[in-house]
């Protein structure tokens, strides 16, 4: 009995070897088994999806445009969650970490990378429609190719800052705040907390949502006045119009990008404060870094229902087509 007991001992650790080895989390076969499908899959499709967004908006040359620009980045930052981050976190469901202290630093590096870098492109996102939208007769000389684009390197170096300075500890000695071997844990400071909740949550929030209240207002008062005025129009005016309703669907569009975000986004930072408040007990926030990363499968899954060009492009890619001689002169709107 002494014996089964020992032997069933060391099956719960993740390194029978080691004294300090930590536990695992068990599960049923069935929970496991599906639970390890579901999130197979969820990697797989966001990896494929954006990997699709990623070629259409870099092979196409119709689709080099300032907003694309922005989805483009927005879908790099996706793809490296899928391929980097996703992965370790599914070896990590049965609660052992076993890659290393190396690889346990480069996760949430990138983890707090990623994150800040699609953050930051909701941001000029929702800069990008207001201006579209509000400032609609200035808005090709303002947002040129050239000043989205320094935006945007501007964005992944302020994240690769932020990162570095929110881990800089953890980045000097990566297993101080193990309690057993075959953890991966990161505790940050009240104040790297707060920082962290206002640069990649709060502050952008607030910046997002007064964007889009006042592209919403407009919006709305466009659509009036094309409705009313559509009947009278003249070519040139018809024109006009129809690039205005082009302008508007975009809006609409990316403000579903923009929900999806903050509704995946929200219980991971509320979980983040009700542990820093004592509110709830510290633990693997697992369902809400996983709804986190959810977030990067949801956007290009937007795309295909929202926008024709990219299903169409989908077709020109999976068909082979982009691989003959000018296929990048293609007309996909």
């Amino acid at each position: 009995l002494s014996l089964n007991m020992e032997a069933l001992e060391e099956d719960e650790l993740c390194f029978p070897q080691l004294n300090n080895s930590c536990r695992k989390t068990m599960h049923s076969y069935l929970e496991a088994t599906l639970i390890y499908s579901l999130l197979s899959f969820i990697t797989l499709l966001t990896v494929v999806l954006n990997l699709l967004v990623i070629i259409s908006i870099s092979h196409f040359r119709q689709l080099h445009t300032t907003t694309n620009l922005l989805l483009l980045s927005l879908a790099v930052a996706d793809f490296l969650v899928g391929l980097l981050q996703m992965p370790p976190e599914i070896l990590l469901f049965r609660g052992c970490w076993i890659l290393g202290d190396f690889i346990c630093v480069v996760n949430y590096f990138l983890g707090y990378l990623t994150v800040g870098v699609s953050v930051g492109n909701m941001v000029l996102i929702s800069i990008d429609r207001y201006m579209a939208i509000c400032d609609s007769m200035f808005y090709n000389t303002k947002v040129t190719l050239r000043r989205v684009q320094f935006c945007i390197y501007l964005c992944w170096i302020f994240s690769v800052v932020h990162s570095s300075w929110i881990l800089r500890d953890f980045l000097k000695q990566p297993d101080r705040y193990n309690t057993c071997y075959g953890e991966c844990v990161v505790v940050l400071t009240y104040l790297e907390t707060v920082a962290d909740l206002f640069f990649a949550f709060l502050g952008p929030i607030v910046v997002i949502t007064i964007l889009y209240l006042r592209v919403f207002v407009v919006a709305v008062s466009q659509a009036r006045a094309m409705r009313s005025h559509i009947a009278a129009v003249t070519l040139q005016r018809s024109e006009t119009v129809k690039a205005k309703k082009s302008e508007l669907k975009a809006a609409r569009t990316l403000g579903v990008v923009i929900v999806a975000f903050l509704l995946c986004n929200s219980p991971y930072y509320c979980f983040i404060v009700a542990v820093e408040n004592n509110l709830i007990a510290t633990s693997t926030a697992g369902i809400e870094l996983w709804l986190l990363y959810f977030n990067s499968c949801v956007n290009p899954v937007i795309y295909v229902f929202f926008y024709p060009w990219f299903r169409k492009s989908i077709k020109h890619i999976v068909t082979l087509q982009i691989l003959q001689p000018g296929s990048s002169e293609a007309n996909l709107m």
